[in-house]
């Protein structure tokens, strides 16, 4: 089964596929991996080849027998457009997801370039919501310019983790943002600067801004337990979902 999640900006997660490669900096203290050698270690059905690409047919028809309309992570674990996953397993995947209607899907990738190629004369599901990983300026925001190429009800930018001032951003035809700190023993800082800099972009832009947690640095440039530097950034919690959402209840 598909299984609850407790990211802030969705509800399930489905992993139809696990294990990935790392290509940019935001990958270097990958949450999944480490996860993946846990589940590993527990015999967890699925995590047999630990963070090794691998394909799990038997979950795709996970989201099929669930009839409330749910926000669906898509792996989580995993990239969906791994230059290693067949276009033939991408397509099945679409196919779930067209034929789910009810549900939404939130797909985030850091192959913003196969992506783009893959709907390429390709229609997206209005369900689909797709988007790209921004860790920084070299790597992340290149990845915007191909997500903004794809016709999609909603296109969103990971800003996680940040790790560096993004300066200014084109946020053209992007719908929504989340940002957020990196967590763990080597998790990389995160300047409040850098997060309010995304957030007055957005604000000016209409984007919605949500800011999912400062993660092992706090606000004020100290590290601590993630659970006690929170998620509040100017005094409030910034939780804006894209407007469709709103329609859509």
């Amino acid at each position: 089964m598909s299984s609850p999640s407790a990211i802030e900006w969705t509800e399930h997660t489905w992993n139809p596929i696990t294990g990935c490669t790392k290509i940019s900096p935001g990958c270097k203290y990958c949450y999944a991996e480490e996860m993946s050698k846990r589940l590993k270690a527990m015999g967890t059905p699925g995590y047999e080849n630990g963070f090794e690409l691998s394909l799990m047919p038997e979950r795709l028809s996970q989201p099929l027998s669930r009839k409330k309309p749910t926000k669906y992570f898509v792996n989580s674990m995993s990239d969906l457009f791994h230059e290693r996953v067949p276009l033939e397993y991408i397509d099945k995947i679409f196919d779930v997801i067209s034929s789910t209607p009810h549900h939404t899907y939130q797909i985030l990738t850091k192959r913003a370039d196969r992506l783009a190629d893959y709907f390429d004369g390709k229609k997206v599901p209005e369900n689909a919501w797709l988007g790209v990983s921004v860790e920084d300026r070299e790597y992340g925001i290149p990845r915007i310019d191909y997500l903004r190429s794809v016709d999609a009800s909603i296109r969103f930018l990971s800003v996680e983790p940040l790790l560096e001032d993004l300066g200014e951003i084109n946020l053209k035809d992007i719908h929504w943002v989340i940002v957020g700190g990196e967590s763990g023993r080597y998790a990389r800082p995160l300047r409040f600067k850098w997060v309010d800099n995304v957030r007055m972009q957005c604000k000016r832009s209409g984007t919605a801004f949500f800011f999912k947690q400062w993660g092992t640095w706090g606000s004020d440039g100290k590290k601590r337990n993630k659970k006690a530097n929170g998620r509040t950034l100017r005094g409030r919690t910034w939780d804006e979902m894209p407007l469709i959402q709103a329609q859509n209840i």
